[in-house]
């Protein structure tokens, strides 16, 4: 059965693309995962049941922060117009779903290669070749998503900000400990204010990084000056 349904996917994607413009069209597909240590085989496998030959796969182990991955810049510079690109879910395009339609628009508009979603069979332009309705339900889609994300992130933000609140009530500190002065530093302070001692010999006399050190002077400067002036 597997065999069967993979060789009618591996036929229909033949003859949905067997020309454009008088030339064969060709059909690449996209795989990413984040890491090095996230399998691929899921996404290759799902692409090659709709009919990709492996030699038409590329595949990146890369953040999808951005679109600077090596394959994937060398599967741009490689497609024409009227080519098709298949990935197994929209975010395997991207991270951002406002990049995800930049590019998007870009691939189809500009570039004039068509896209299949696989796990969502609306986002396939290929429907869509010179019908308006298709172009405007993927552009409904695509927005939708991004309308999506957006409010995620917001909920993810907001429930960051409310943690943190709640933690602090509770008395809880973030960030790095605060490293206490030791008992020496008064008289190293005093040997580095009058010249005797250089930030680095006073820093190690403290047992701490010369910035630390610099930090604490300042800090201590400040004090005393506004002490003054009160």
């Amino acid at each position: 059965m597997g065999e069967k349904n993979g060789g009618a996917a591996r036929a229909t994607t033949k003859t949905r693309t067997a020309e454009k413009n008088g030339r064969p069209v060709r059909v690449f597909g996209y795989a990413r995962v984040s890491s090095r240590d996230q399998n691929l085989a899921r996404q290759v496998d799902a692409l090659t049941a709709f009919g990709i030959d492996e030699r038409s796969l590329f595949c990146d182990k890369a953040s999808g922060k951005d679109f600077l991955r090596p394959s994937y810049q060398k599967l741009v510079r490689r497609m024409r117009p009227g080519d098709v690109l298949v990935v197994k879910s929209i975010d395997r395009l991207g991270r951002s779903y406002e990049d995800i339609i930049e590019e998007w628009r870009r691939l189809t508009k500009e570039r004039g290669v068509s896209i299949v979603v696989l796990d969502m069979p609306l986002l396939d332009t290929r429907k869509g070749c010179g019908d308006l309705t298709g172009e405007l339900i993927t552009d409904i889609v695509l927005q939708l998503l991004s309308y999506v994300a957006q409010i995620e992130r917001e909920n993810i933000h907001q429930r960051q900000a409310e943690g943190i609140a709640a933690a602090r009530e509770r008395g809880v500190r973030f960030g790095r400990p605060r490293i206490e002065r030791p008992a020496a530093y008064a008289r190293v302070r005093a040997g580095f204010e009058a010249g005797e001692l250089s930030a680095d010999d006073a820093a190690r006399a403290c047992g701490v990084s010369r910035a630390t050190f610099a930090r604490w002077v300042q800090a201590d400067r400040a004090a005393e000056r506004s002490g003054s002036t009160g």
